[in-house]
């Protein structure tokens, strides 16, 4: 069986195991913070030389790191990875987008307000910063789900897994999803997905 380290209140961590919960496929979660060193040990270093979670584990013992290649892995031969290349790189390009454009500004300011060690890094001008991109960043995904329920299209798609952990929780962050109505919406839409579960969801040991 395939194990998902990751840690439970992180969205890159529940990507994974919201499209295994989804598919259907079962799994073991072991638990592992990045903030209490586990992820520095030279044991997990050893795994994964940046540190960092999720990290997926195969039968086989091989690993492979970064949330977004996992999810892309998982997928295959599933409805979830489009087989059409143009259709497929159509779906890469909003996992890029949620990299370098959502992630690192939707998440990072949400990390910034909720985790008490991180406040001395939430200058005002930083938060200000990233309040503005991220409100950019939503408003790219609003116009593109006013005209289609998914960034798949008609059917969801790793796309839409990969970007639905850090927008479902923006509002921690500061960010006002009341104006975005399609957002909203397709948050609920993937949420009443056959097989959703929760961020905080992991399966019975």
């Amino acid at each position: 069986m395939i194990t998902i380290h990751g840690m439970l209140d992180s969205g890159n961590c529940y990507k994974p195991r919201l499209l295994l919960a989804l598919l259907g496929r079962p799994f073991r979660h072991n638990e592992v913070s990045s903030r209490d060193g586990s992820t520095r040990t030279p044991a997990f270093l050893a795994r994964n030389p940046a540190g960092q979670l999720p990290l997926l584990e195969l039968e086989d013992e091989r690993v492979l790191a970064e949330s977004n290649a996992i999810l892309v892995y998982l997928g295959e031969a599933t409805p979830f990875v489009p087989a059409d290349p143009f259709e497929r790189a159509s779906t890469l390009r909003w996992m890029f987008f949620e990299q370098n454009a959502h992630e690192v500004t939707v998440a990072v300011r949400r990390s910034l307000t909720v985790y008490p060690e991180r406040a001395p890094f939430a200058t005002p001008e930083r938060m200000a910063l990233l309040l503005a991109n991220g409100d950019r960043a939503l408003d790219v995904m609003e116009a593109h789900l006013a005209a289609r329920p998914f960034f798949g299209g008609d059917q969801p798609t790793v796309a839409d897994i990969a970007l639905y952990p850090y927008t479902a929780t923006a509002t921690e962050g500061g960010f006002d999803l009341t104006a975005r109505p399609a957002v909203r919406t397709w948050l609920a839409r993937i949420e009443a997905l056959p097989g959703f579960r929760p961020r905080d969801w992991v399966p019975a040991a």
